[in-house]
């Protein structure tokens, strides 16, 4: 049965271990799908995800994150992976998709390239274009998280792992300008991970103004 988004929400654990049954390709291109849906600055789809279900992959990737078993067990990894200077390569398709699905008018359209190359070149004279990047791609991740719960299917975002290994195994490690967002491991649960629980939410939702968490703990 597939859960709504908030039930998902509410669902999703994170898990480390898992069964050895493949994630049935229809399933797996079906999350695929949904995470190339996720919002994209600009609409520069500026992230890829990169599937690696081979065992050389997946052995690749378990010693990248220092053996950790979710590599070793899990059927499938997926590797996010954030492009930097996306905003330099032709976003004439784009433009023309979204022209063509009538989201942006021809003025729209013209207006915006502009900007959206003024706004880049801006984070790249702060040097924040990596920063921009792996934001976009952890977006995807989430919608790929709350996606596969949904689906029935189980999943672990990891953030331990070396980088150039991890780039290595994907073919990428020539690479400077990608940089390496998340991995995720996918399949079913071989586990049942029960909440570990959440601080009250006035400890961590704010309204107008931000309060330190320290004064608030203290306050009682």
């Amino acid at each position: 049965m597939t859960l709504t988004v908030a039930e998902a929400i509410r669902h999703r654990r994170t898990v480390r271990h898992y069964r050895p049954d493949p994630v049935p390709s229809g399933l797996l291109e079906e999350l695929l799908m949904l995470a190339v849906e996720a919002p994209s600055s600009w609409n520069l789809q500026d992230r890829s995800v990169v599937v690696v279900s081979d065992r050389a992959g997946l052995d690749g990737l378990a010693g990248a994150t220092g053996g950790q078993p979710q590599p070793r067990e899990a059927p499938v990894m997926l590797v996010f992976v954030a492009d930097a200077n996306a905003w330099q390569a032709d976003q004439s398709d784009i433009h023309r998709q979204a022209r063509d699905n009538s989201a942006w008018s021809d003025e729209f359209s013209a207006t915006f390239e502009v900007a959206s190359v003024e706004f880049q070149q801006g984070l790249e004279a702060a040097g924040l274009l990596r920063e921009y990047a792996v934001k976009d791609a952890m977006i995807a991740a989430s919608f790929v998280m709350l996606a596969a719960t949904s689906l029935g299917l189980a999943t672990s975002p990891m953030n331990g792992w070396n980088e150039g290994q991890v780039k290595k195994v994907i073919g990428i490690d020539d690479r400077e300008d990608l940089a390496i967002a998340l991995l995720m491991s996918v399949g079913y649960a071989a586990e049942d991970r029960q909440h570990p629980g959440r601080r009250p939410q006035h400890q961590n939702v704010f309204y107008g103004r931000y309060q330190h968490r320290g004064s608030d703990l203290r306050s009682g």
